[in-house]
């Protein structure tokens, strides 16, 4: 078989997968290059625990930003689903333990707990306004992701609300402290600009990781993706395989060189000629095969703990586990928690008390649960442990994981009845259902440079306004596109880059004709 395309993909993430989508659909030849021996990236779906059959999403785990308009432009049968519970966060004190539950409509519930954690109506009513504010945001953004990049002025003039200034303009911090008073509240509204980012709250980069998980097709709502995340990836395999795409697999490329306006993309076992080439990959790995200069970017800083549990813990606040955990599930995420944790790990230690979050996949789909697990009430629980940079782990990263986990778990057991060791499935060695992922190993087993699931800082998604037009996937050399989290625009489970970057290919293959 030819080696010559018209398209070459470098990684074979979700994004490279809809990207192959799009450009074979208007026929052009695509083949994807990926250096393991499946295609997915971090969107897969894995038998974490060999002996039981309970497939997590062991990187990926929640889908906010893929817009509808790709799925639909696709004909892709993957269905999202959403939750009730936004979040639910415990809250101890010295003579009580309560809960803060946040429905979606923020219902009879939501407003009692308000009030019986902050004693008063006064942080409800700054929610629901600063959340409408938001929305407003939201509306003027979202529509803008599948199209060339916008001005600062072009959106700026569209939004014309002081919500603009709160949340594009002044550190995130400001907005925080002025419209909210409590400091549990101030903490769940920040987690947001904290996924995944070592900053403090007035760094503004802080402001850019809150806008991108607040706008996902316009209403910022984080869902399940039935199946797990690995249905999204056999459901774009299948497409791209029916549509002629060519994967090779088991395929790490080593060079890349252009002359005569082809490129020649070599791997270990072959090369491949293509007019365009496509980078599924972060920019500083691309620079790295290239042999320029990476980007100068931020760490990742964040744990992801994998757990299959026999049964949910029951809580000391007394809330029903089952709704407890149907959202997001914070703890240790006040305000002073996270400042604390970032100057803490900003100086090498590990945080005393690590923000964190959780949530359970299987409350609202069991199918990625064996039936006989079903029977027996099994669960899955997914925990991302925050402000835990690369560094930290540097030294010894198998001992700071276990000193992490231990710390977790700890913190965990203060707001639960049950210790969370007891509800945790055992493997036939005795071993405990649980893993714990860090930066690191993102960068082992995915290539997400130092763990950055962003592959790079995230960019505001607009350009300013003397910066040429484009679609936010250019790079210097012509022809040659990000399709990853690296683009702007990119980062998380959008597809965003992918679609932006076939995009760019067809009005490059148009303009030439």
């Amino acid at each position: 078989m030819s080696n010559d395309f018209d398209v070459v993909i470098i990684g074979g993430g979700h994004n490279a997968l809809i990207a192959s989508c799009y450009l074979a659909k208007a026929g052009l030849s695509v083949a994807i290059l990926e250096k393991n021996s499946s295609l997915g990236g971090a969107t897969v779906s894995q038998k974490v625990f060999p002996e039981y059959e309970a497939r997590l999403s062991r990187y990926s785990y929640l889908v906010s930003l893929l817009p509808d308009k790709i799925v639909t432009d696709l004909g892709l049968k993957f269905e999202t689903i959403e939750r009730s519970v936004s979040s639910f966060t415990p809250e101890n004190f010295v003579d009580k333990n309560l809960g803060l539950l946040i429905t979606r409509g923020l219902g009879g519930q939501t407003k009692s707990d308000f009030k019986a954690i902050t004693n008063g109506d006064s942080e409800l009513a700054a929610w629901e306004s600063f959340y409408a504010d938001v929305q407003k945001l939201a509306d003027v953004i979202a529509p803008t992701m599948l199209s060339k990049l916008p001005t600062r002025t072009e959106l700026r003039e569209k939004v014309s609300h002081k919500i603009w200034d709160e949340i594009i303009e002044e550190p995130l911090s400001k907005v925080l402290e002025t419209r909210f008073d409590d400091d549990l509240v101030r903490g769940i509204v920040l987690t947001d600009g904290l996924i995944g980012t070592f900053s403090d709250a007035k760094d503004l980069t802080a402001n850019i990781c809150f806008l991108y998980h607040l706008i996902g097709n316009g209403t910022g709502d984080w869902k399940v993706p039935r199946g797990g995340m690995g249905a999204l990836v056999s459901e774009l395999i299948e497409l791209a395989n029916s549509l002629g795409v060519k994967f090779v697999v088991d395929s790490e490329v080593t060079s890349i060189s252009k002359g005569d306006g082809v490129f020649t993309t070599t791997s270990k076992n072959a090369s491949f000629k293509s007019k365009y080439l496509l980078a599924n990959l972060a920019p500083g790995k691309l620079a790295n095969i290239l042999g320029t200069k990476p980007p100068k970017t931020l760490d990742g800083s964040q744990v992801k703990v994998n757990m299959l549990l026999t049964k949910l813990p029951r809580l000391k606040c007394g809330t029903d586990p089952k709704l407890a955990f149907a959202g997001t599930f914070h703890f240790d995420e006040r305000y002073s928690d996270f400042q604390l944790a970032y100057d803490e790990a900003a100086s090498g230690k590990i945080p005393t008390k690590i923000p964190a979050e959780m949530y359970c996949h299987t409350l609202s789909d069991l199918s990625i649960l064996g039936d006989d697990l079903i029977e027996k009430g099994f669960h899955t629980l997914t925990l991302f442990g925050m402000h835990t940079p690369a560094a930290l782990f540097e030294r010894d990263n198998k001992r700071a994981k276990a000193i992490i986990l231990e710390g977790l778990i700890s913190q965990l057991n203060e707001y639960l009845v049950d210790p969370i060791e007891s509800c945790l499935a055992k493997n036939s060695d005795g071993s405990l259902c649980i893993e714990i992922k860090s930066p690191l190993d993102l960068d082992e087993e995915i290539g997400l440079p130092r763990g950055n699931i962003f592959h790079k800082d995230l960019s505001m998604p607009f350009r300013e306004d003397g910066d040429e037009p484009g679609w936010g996937v250019e790079t210097e050399i012509p022809n040659l596109y990000l399709c990853g989290a690296g683009a702007i625009r990119g980062g998380g489970v959008s597809g965003i880059p992918g679609h932006n970057a076939a995009a760019a290919v067809l009005e490059a293959q148009s303009a030439k004709s």
